[in-house]
């Protein structure tokens, strides 16, 4: 009985290894017809941004609630009104967020007596606002001189995500090409047609945020705007390609 168990057990064994065998060379095929080369390549381009969206605000102060409040409303409207009068569009102009709240005691701790009973209250309001990149400055500027004191930080992007993100691909696809030609020169072959590829995109890495102007300024009427340039936007795809070789 155990030599009839044991020669059973034997046979079991060497059919699962028959039928693992055969699920492996069913997945994976290596012979003389499958004559392919796969490659996997990067690429970039780098695009000058023709878009910005300024973060733009202001903070003002009042001995209470309401005084705040309205000191608010005319930086606020002033803001507003002079972004408008410059020919920013109003669907341009979006609102992030507002508020009125009490102002701590540790924030005016340094401050005067005096100082202290004309900042018992706040309000803090912000906005983005989108504008061609060459005009980004002049917008900053009239922003700041009418009031918002709390500004500074500018996302830059393109008008059309796609064509340089297509660009970067099609760079990376011969990219690829010209990798998988050097490999099949050196197996005495040629390089034959595109048979799949696949292209992946890259997050863009994230980039430092500049820090918004603190305080109630006194702003120079007559200042000239910041001196600001437009980034370049950097679009980078990945492409997996499979070609024949002849």
């Amino acid at each position: 009985m155990t030599i009839l168990r044991l020669a059973s057990f034997a046979l079991s064994a060497a059919l699962l290894a028959t039928t693992a065998a055969t699920v492996s060379a069913q997945t994976i095929q290596v012979n003389k017809e499958n004559r392919t080369i796969a490659i996997t390549a990067t690429d970039k381009v780098l695009v000058l941004a023709d878009v910005a969206t300024l973060h733009i605000g202001f903070i003002a102060y009042g001995p209470d609630s309401d005084s705040a409040y309205a000191a608010g409303s005319r930086t606020s409207n002033a803001i507003v009104k002079a972004l408008t009068a410059a020919g920013v569009p109003n669907d341009s102009i979006e609102s992030e967020n507002q508020n009125v709240s009490p102002v701590q005691e540790y924030q005016i701790d340094k401050l005067t007596p005096a100082e202290k009973a004309q900042r018992k209250f706040q309000v803090t309001q912000s906005w983005t606002v989108r504008t061609n990149a060459n005009d980004a400055a002049k917008v900053l500027d009239l922003a700041v001189k009418a009031g918002a004191n709390q500004s500074g930080q500018i996302d830059w992007s393109l008008k059309d995500e796609n064509a340089p993100q297509s660009e970067a691909a099609a760079k990376a696809l011969q990219r690829a090409r010209v990798v998988a030609a050097d490999m099949a020169k050196g197996l005495n072959a040629s390089l034959g047609a595109l048979l799949y590829a696949s292209n992946e995109t890259q997050a863009e890495p994230p980039r430092p945020l500049m820090q918004k102007m603190k305080g109630a300024m006194i702003v120079d009427a007559a200042a000239a705007p910041f001196a600001i340039n437009p980034r370049q936007i950097e679009k980078t795809a990945t492409v997996y390609a499979v070609f024949a070789i002849e």
